[in-house]
């Protein structure tokens, strides 16, 4: 039962950051006209990428936190305030195009006008940051100290669930690149702009449920009187 309800937890609070289908749409611009065993090739190397990436954020994230002396509260309550923020931003953006901006931006700093070293960038920039920039490690760092758990067994079955959604959407990644240009002529901006908003909505919500619970445990170390 936690190995789901971890994995629906981190499938529904990165699928709408990640956006498989926005980002397909900034990979394709930034291919450009190319054949569709190109297309495969750095779709399948993207996807691998990503889920080793995602990985080592989620095995390291609780390190890195210990190392700083960073209590889980803080992070729960930190991290589900940007949880909350992201959402909150996706829900009011004005139209489509909107929700890929900054990614977008990011890419076009990123973008090369000789497409022979292709296979080069598969990392960067088409891992990172077109598919998962800083929202998503900050997401996945605080989906990994939120299903931090004294029994062995409850903390093996939380990072599975957080891992298992990882390499799922990385699948959804690899089919939205790897068919691209198929894909830009099949859905509509609205559709994808529609689906956006309803996860967006849920994404703040996730946001807000993992503060509230860092702020219950933060108030419950206060002193009393």
């Amino acid at each position: 039962m936690l190995l789901w309800t971890t994995f629906l937890l981190a499938f529904s609070a990165l699928l709408p950051i990640i956006n498989p289908i926005g980002s397909a749409l900034i990979f394709l611009g930034l291919v450009g006209d190319a054949p569709s065993s190109v297309f495969r090739s750095l779709a399948r190397r993207i996807a691998v990428n990503n889920i080793i990436f995602l990985a080592v954020i989620e095995l390291t994230g609780s390190a890195i936190l210990r190392f700083f002396g960073i209590s889980l509260p803080i992070v729960q309550l930190a991290g589900g305030m940007v949880i909350m923020s992201i959402g909150w931003s996706l829900l009011n953006q004005k139209d489509a195009e909107a929700s890929n901006q900054s990614k977008q931006e990011e890419a076009d700093a990123c973008k090369d006008a000789n497409t022979k070293a292709l296979e080069q960038k598969a990392f960067y920039p088409f891992t990172f940051p077109v598919t998962s920039g800083p929202g998503t490690l900050v997401v996945t760092i605080t989906l990994s100290a939120h299903a931090g758990h004294t029994a062995w067994l409850d903390y093996g079955l939380s990072h599975a669930g957080l891992f298992l959604a990882i390499v799922l959407i990385s699948i959804v990644v690899y089919f939205c690149y790897a068919y691209a240009p198929r894909l830009t002529r099949s859905v509509s901006p609205g559709t994808v702009h529609g689906i956006l908003r309803v996860m967006a909505f849920i994404v703040f919500s996730i946001g807000f449920q993992i503060a509230w619970n860092g702020f219950t445990a933060l108030y419950s170390q206060l002193p009393r009187r």
